[in-house]
């Protein structure tokens, strides 16, 4: 469990070590232990037998919305940032 990458994963791990050690044998106590919606628990334990553990770990990435600031003006704000006077007001770094 030390190795989980993210918070998610360690309340994964954690479920499952719960269940496999006989630690807790409920959904309901699995969903107060980890502070989690019993549906939330229901599909967690759906994915991990249907698809395995790889699959319950999987990250999901959303694909958000891209980049509007280009290259040349992300470089400009940087160096921008690197003087000792840096920018007045948020109006200020938007032009």
């Amino acid at each position: 469990m030390q190795n989980a990458q993210t918070a998610s994963h360690k309340e994964k791990l954690q479920m499952l070590w719960w269940l496999k050690s006989g630690q807790v044998t409920q959904h309901q106590e699995l969903s107060q232990r980890l502070g989690r919606n019993g549906s939330t628990i229901s599909r967690w334990l759906q994915k991990y037998r249907v698809d395995g553990l790889s699959a319950l770990l999987e990250r999901k990435v959303s694909p958000g919305k891209p980049w509007t600031i280009t290259g040349a003006m992300l470089s400009e704000l940087e160096a921008k940032l690197q003087q000792p006077e840096g920018f007045k007001s948020y109006g200020a770094i938007q032009q």
